[in-house]
């Protein structure tokens, strides 16, 4: 009996225990190994100084994350023209003063912000593979389902406050300008369109022609967003949401990116093409997870500096 069953015992030993490696390493190193992605994208007039623009995305902090409100303190030392938040700051009811005190340092740059679907509600338990079903199914976000309903509400109103008040501007469906060394720099934002509160409608129109640069910020990468900016001209658009995918294969890349983007565009940057137009897609990988799969694997979290220069 023992010459039967010992090898198969030894191999489901040897899986039980690289599968609790990897989960280890997923949850207790890689999601606290921060880093900082550095890239340049040709966006500006002829002429125009480059401009440092650091971006960050999908926090979901949760009380007592110390490393996590260091890191991102840090980050006040690259000393950036300004900072772009893409959304999901919270993963916690009662995480609003400790994302405050981490972004407290970068709050003394001029700023932008939207909100993502877990700044208004709390994270829910859900089995992990319901993404890959649901890429499986065409189905993601609301994308016609019953708005959320029995859930968490968190406390985003002191949050949008404390941004504003600290002189960061709202881009929820709306736009707004920032003044830098005599440059205006114009933005058009959007309100989550993973719960369906984008409203393009009321942003439409395209660029500013008095301004010497117009961008595009939105949480959730949705096509229909991407679609619609990119056919008004935008030359950089600005996202997060996905993760970068979370739970990657090395050498193959994500799975899912939980919106109906494909997933070679999951993270960094890209091109998007719509009605003869192109833009620049830069989507941060993001530098958090939900609460309840705080995990991450061959997917890094992340900030990016961008370095936009001159076009050619």
């Amino acid at each position: 009996m023992r010459a039967r069953y010992g090898l198969p015992l030894k191999i489901t030993a040897g899986i039980t225990a690289v599968g609790a490696a990897g989960i280890a390493y997923a949850a207790g190193i890689e999601a606290r190994s921060f880093r900082l992605r550095r890239i340049t994208v040709p966006v500006l007039p002829q002429g125009m100084r480059p401009l440092r623009v650091l971006q960050i995305s999908d926090i979901h902090m949760v009380c007592g994350q110390r490393k996590k409100r260091a890191w991102l303190q840090s980050l006040a030392g690259l000393r950036p023209d300004f900072v772009v938040n893409t959304g999901d700051n919270l993963s916690d009811p009662e995480g609003v003063p400790e994302v405050l005190d981490a972004l407290g340092p970068l709050m003394e740059y001029p700023g932008v912000y939207v909100f993502g679907s877990n700044d208004y509600y709390g994270p829910k338990l859900r089995n992990p593979a319901r993404y890959l079903l649901e890429k499986a199914q065409g189905r993601h976000g609301l994308n016609g389902n019953a708005p959320a309903v029995g859930v968490v509400h968190n406390p985003w109103e002191g949050m949008r406050d404390a941004f504003d008040a600290a002189g960061w501007t709202d881009l929820t469906n709306t736009r707004g300008r920032l003044k830098l060394d005599g440059y205006e720099i114009a933005f058009t934002g959007l309100d989550d369109p993973h719960i369906r509160r984008d409203r393009y409608e009321q942003v439409a129109g395209g660029p500013e022609q008095d301004a010497d640069l117009s961008l595009a910020v939105v949480h959730a990468p949705y096509l229909r967003t991407l679609d619609a900016f990119t056919a008004d001209g935008y030359p950089l658009i600005l996202a997060g949401h996905t993760h970068g995918g979370q739970l990657c294969i090395p050498f193959y890349g994500a799975l899912v990116t939980n919106c109906d983007l494909d997933t070679e565009r999951v993270k960094g940057l890209s091109t998007h093409w719509a009605a003869g137009n192109v833009s620049y897609l830069h989507i941060s990988a993001g530098c958090g997870t939900n609460r309840y799969t705080p995990v991450r694997f061959a997917c890094p979290p992340e900030a990016t500096l961008l370095t936009l220069t001159s076009r050619d």
